[in-house]
């Protein structure tokens, strides 16, 4: 009986122990399962804003937007480069973007250094670049800037006709000097200091019909001028040439339609001089490939005495852009065109 009652015990006390055991593993499997779970988590958090994920955090602004166009067109390479006020040793980047004010940023994929690239689709479309410290949070960044797309002449085939110069009488409407309103600089000295080459090489390497240097010999004809500045404000324009300015008033005068052959059309809107000194030109036309009201991108400018002579065929026409472009705003503008 007694050897009974001692087998049961250690019966009980091995059943006991193994029972203690097993829950000690289970407590392990257990602990190691919740502790991949938040590891795992972590990692999601970590990489949120890697999968195109709203970016709601904010950072103090200390990055700058360099290479940011005045305006793209349609398609056209928008190439930035974010730029820190202050070095830093950390280099994980990212740029996010957002088509209104009122939407959250997203983050733009593959954009994960401090350079960003993409293409004009969206008018209006914000960027911004934000520098990641080494826990993932954000460190710096920079304001937003907008992509500006302007096509001017439009994409539709119909604008695009009349760009080309095929377009019917009667869709000829006249304008008011304000369509050229604004402060405008000659291409000429770009011309001159070679910036607009890659210009020229490209119409030769299209049409094919002139090396990129009987291209430049031709513009060169066509761009001269000593007026470098044009204001036009009202009724007003200001010429600046050799370091003075000279300002007259102009009243509208009509418009003139030309055959240019091949069954291809032009316009010129004319101006005449009704006050100011006489070194100014009594008529000033504009050509700039729009045929109804419509705000100007660039023109060229028939400027003289005689109303008749500056309707034929000219060899010089001084080619005006806005002021504020540069080189390169100025070339991507001519390129477009």
């Amino acid at each position: 009986m007694k050897r009974q009652l001692w087998g049961l015990f250690i019966l009980l006390v091995f059943s006991l122990l193994l029972t203690a055991c097993q829950g000690k593993e289970a407590e392990k499997v257990d602990g190691e399962e919740e502790k991949d779970v938040e590891v795992h988590q972590e990692e999601e958090h970590d990489h949120e804003h890697d999968e195109g994920h709203s970016h709601d955090n904010e950072a103090p602004e200390g990055i700058k937007i360099e290479g940011l166009g005045d305006h793209y067109h349609t398609g056209d390479k928008i190439e930035l480069t974010a730029v820190l006020d202050e070095e830093s040793d950390h280099d994980h980047w990212h740029w996010y973007s957002r088509e209104s004010a009122s939407d959250e940023w997203e983050t733009v994929s593959g954009q994960e250094t401090e350079t960003f690239t993409g293409e004009a689709t969206i008018d209006g479309l914000e960027l911004k670049a934000v520098l990641f410290d080494d826990d993932h949070n954000p460190s710096v960044q920079s304001a937003p800037v907008k992509i500006v797309i302007d096509d001017h002449h439009g994409n539709d085939e119909e604008s695009k006709k009349i760009y080309q110069g095929y377009f019917e009488d009667s869709q000829v409407k006249d304008r008011e000097l304000s369509d050229w309103e604004g402060d405008w600089q000659s291409v000429y000295p770009y011309l001159l200091s070679g910036d607009l080459d890659e210009v020229f090489e490209h119409k030769a390497e299209v049409n094919g019909d002139k090396t990129a240097e009987e291209y430049k010999e031709y513009y060169e004809t066509a761009y001269k001028t000593t007026v470098e500045r044009i204001v036009i404000k009202g009724d007003t324009v200001t010429f600046y040439e050799d370091g003075k300015e000279t300002t007259g008033t102009y009243a509208n005068d009509g418009f003139e339609i030309l055959d240019k052959g091949e069954g291809k059309k032009g316009v010129r809107f004319a101006f005449k001089l009704v006050d100011g000194p006489d070194v100014l030109p009594n008529y000033i036309l504009f050509s700039d490939h729009y045929i109804f009201p419509s705000k100007s991108y660039h023109y060229h400018l028939y400027a003289g005495d005689d109303r008749n002579k500056l309707l034929g065929k000219l060899d010089n026409w001084p080619t005006y852009y806005p002021a504020k472009l540069d080189a390169d705003g100025l070339v991507r503008d001519m390129l477009a065109h």
